[in-house]
């Protein structure tokens, strides 16, 4: 690699599915996972949902050799789930955190413990400088009804703004991950849109794996199929994206993707396919051009569509807010009813009667519940309209400024 002009690449970026104590056979796919890698020889391995660091450690030690620098991303309250595995050294690393994540009512979704964020690792291989973004974004659930949809789509704009100001002392922008969104979603198109990042699998030269690409396909033994039914060939949901900023240009020779069951064995690594590119990068003469919107001509539409969309779930978070507010105040009501009852039993207004203690704890207690739990879900939605809020009003900066300057 040192004395070639063009430096060759191989990328690695796999949704692990390493739920503990959830995740069907996770100890047995982490070992998989790590002796393909070993084997494979990869320069950079991009992993996401590898939620406990004991399998990271697991990982990290059997990858040391050929993988000697690696690191794990810390967030949330089980963890972001994302690590990064190079065989070059790692000269800074940064997290940052989405502001909104889902709802912590949402038990059977657990998005919300989960800290998703974004994680960039900054490598110098041969005198040129790469930003590598590792990032896995809020799940889908239900396509037709997606109440999670403005909340993917302000991880989505944080995510390109992160890539924007942090990714300009960089020579080449490499992000992997489980963006959770279909190639022609609004999400991925302001993404694309505003950082001019080039998808691999639509450059790519030469393809091989699952039709059209898809990451998550019903021929997965651990997929959910009746998720799927909409979609017989499966979805791609999972990218490896790309751009040079300075005097470089990036081209993807090859993608592949896992189909399936793992070799020799019968089952596969993930529930998710693995996508795996081969990057060529090589210096040219002049600067390329890292304008907005390189990778989408219709990129004031798009702002548009997006901003449309938070200001739905904007005017949703409202409601909530007002509906939980109200309850708050209906159960503290509640509370100074019975407080005005107990005074008046005391000061001897209601002599000679018995007074119902067990029925007055229980709905003391009760009340006291009810406010305790409206309180923190008003603060909780409060904290979403402020998000959502701030967001409208980015998009809405960026859409004035590329009507004034298209």
């Amino acid at each position: 690699m040192e004395g070639d002009p063009t430096l060759q690449l191989r990328v690695f970026d796999l949704n692990c599915w390493a739920i503990r104590y959830l995740s069907k056979r996770r100890q047995e796919r982490v070992r998989l996972i790590g002796d393909m890698l070993r084997q494979e020889g990869f320069d950079l391995v991009l992993l996401q949902e590898v939620w406990s660091e004991r399998d990271y450690s697991d990982l990290k030690a059997k990858l040391g050799g050929c993988y000697p620098f690696s690191h794990y991303f810390r967030s949330g309250v089980i963890g972001s789930g994302l690590c990064v595995f190079s065989r070059f050294p790692i000269l800074d690393t940064l997290l940052y955190q989405y502001s909104l994540n889902g709802y912590p009512y949402m038990l059977q979704h657990g998005d919300w413990f989960c800290g998703k964020s974004v994680g960039l690792v900054v490598i110098k291989i041969s005198g040129i400088v790469f930003n590598v973004y590792v990032t896995h974004l809020h799940a889908e659930y239900c396509r037709e009804k997606d109440a999670y949809l403005p909340h993917r789509l302000v991880q989505a704009w944080e995510l390109a703004q992160f890539i924007r100001h942090t990714s300009k002392a960089a020579d080449v922008v490499l992000l992997g991950g489980d963006l959770n969104m279909h190639p022609e979603d609004v999400g991925i198109r302001l993404l694309r849109g505003w950082t001019g990042l080039r998808d691999a699998f639509a450059e790519a030269t030469r393809f091989e794996g699952c039709e059209d690409g898809c990451t998550l396909i019903p021929n997965n033994c651990f997929t959910v199929k009746t998720e799927l039914l909409p979609f017989p060939l499966g979805i791609r949901i999972d990218y490896i994206l790309y751009k040079a900023v300075s005097s470089f240009t990036v081209k993807c020779e090859e993608l592949k993707t896992t189909t399936g069951t793992a070799p020799g064995m019968d089952i596969p690594f993930s529930d998710h396919e693995a996508v795996m590119a081969t990057l060529h990068i090589r210096r040219q003469g002049q600067a390329a051009d890292s304008n907005l919107g390189t990778a989408e001509p219709m990129l004031a539409d798009v702002v548009m569509e997006a901003r449309t969309e938070v200001g739905v779930g904007l005017r949703a978070a409202q409601r909530q807010r007002y509906s939980t507010g109200r309850m708050a105040v209906l159960a503290l009501l509640l509370l100074l009813l019975q407080a005005a009852a107990a005074l008046g039993t005391l000061a001897g207004l209601a002599a000679g009667q018995p007074f119902p203690k067990l029925s007055f704890s229980l709905l003391a207690f009760f009340a006291i519940g009810i406010l305790l739990l409206a309180t923190g879900l008003h603060l909780f939605h409060t904290i979403e309209v402020k998000m959502l809020q701030g967001t409208e009003e980015q998009l809405r900066m960026a859409l004035r400024a590329l009507q004034e300057h298209p």
